[in-house]
């Protein structure tokens, strides 16, 4: 029988679809989906779960020192699965594929913007965080194992781009760079993709503060969210025995001042898509990658003391019938 790819159709619209990938299919996953519970637990004592790398079902980043051609064979599983998913979907001729072509970049934590229209597809992908595109039959993939994956449809003119936007693309302004490269044509939507949650994304204050302080540079926030950043996007860790005080907290008057916070990323990142003048379509609550064994996370990685984990992406594509 066919194995089916942890992979989910999460939007369509015209020609666009959004697909976001797994790391586990749920059948796979049903033992480790525990997060809380003694099982759970359990893992970060495992001496086997820590002498193995976790690359899953449907590892799809080639840096994270799996095997290349299993990964570019899962590449292109995913590839042929949208197309098999798009063709049920649509009434297209049955030696008809919607997409020709996957654009991937080597993703660098920084606010580069690849225009995949002025480029050759290469087996070397550029140095990028984000990908715009108006070509038919193309789609862009983001990976991430913790980090906040984003795609961008505008109906008026058919662009389509993805981002990736973990702190520090959010504090160097990734989203409002991405966004200006669409015209003023109408309305661009967005697409969450699986994430860290606030509850477990406990980091040292000096991110807050660097942050916060991106923010503010790039314009990426209201100003009243900036003014009540902390009040938004931060709650003190229950670890917390600091009474350090960070640069923030003196220029707005924040309320948190404890060394180990928590943040809100996909919250910031909503915001920023808001202030951008783009609307956030997810019509569920983002799932937290940590969390949920079903995804991979860096963060669960580090804690299980595993030497690697896989990335899965976040896909957008254009239809070649449009």
């Amino acid at each position: 029988m066919k194995k089916t790819l942890p992979i989910t159709l999460l939007a369509q619209i015209d020609g666009v679809a959004v697909f976001q990938t797994a790391a586990f299919s749920d059948m796979e996953c049903s033992s480790i989906d525990m997060a809380g519970s003694e099982i759970y637990q359990h893992m970060y004592q495992s001496e086997n779960q820590q002498q193995q790398a976790s690359y899953g079902e449907l590892n799809l980043g080639l840096h994270v020192h799996d095997d290349a051609s299993a990964v570019l064979d899962n590449r292109m599983r995913v590839l042929a699965a949208i197309n098999e998913q798009l063709l049920t979907q649509r009434d297209l001729p049955i030696n008809s594929l919607p997409i020709r072509a996957l654009h991937w970049v080597n993703q660098v934590h920084g606010n580069h913007i690849h225009d995949t229209d002025t480029t050759v597809l290469s087996i070397e992908p550029m140095a990028a965080d984000a990908m715009v595109s108006k070509q038919n039959g193309v789609g862009l993939a983001i990976m991430t194992a913790d980090c906040v994956p984003i795609v961008l449809y505008q109906p008026a003119t058919g662009q389509i781009a993805a981002i990736h936007a973990g702190w520090q693309g959010l504090a160097c302004g990734v989203i409002k760079a991405t966004a200006e490269r669409f015209n003023d044509s109408g309305e661009i939507m967005a697409w969450i993709g699986v994430c860290i949650s606030q509850e477990n994304y406990e980091v040292g204050s000096e991110v807050r503060d660097k942050l916060l302080a991106g923010c503010i540079e790039n314009n990426a926030l209201t100003i009243e969210a900036m003014s009540s950043f902390d009040k938004r996007y931060v709650i003190a860790s229950a670890t917390n025995h600091s009474d350090e005080r960070s640069t923030a907290d003196t220029l707005y008057n924040a309320p948190v001042d404890a060394h180990k916070i928590k943040i809100n990323l996909p919250k910031i990142a909503a915001d920023q898509l808001q202030e951008a003048g783009i609307v956030v379509c997810n019509e569920s609550p983002v799932p937290c990658s940590y969390a949920d064994g079903h995804y991979y996370s860096y963060r669960r990685q580090t804690h299980l003391q595993q030497p690697a984990t896989g990335r899965m992406v976040l896909i957008i594509t254009r239809s070649a019938s449009i």
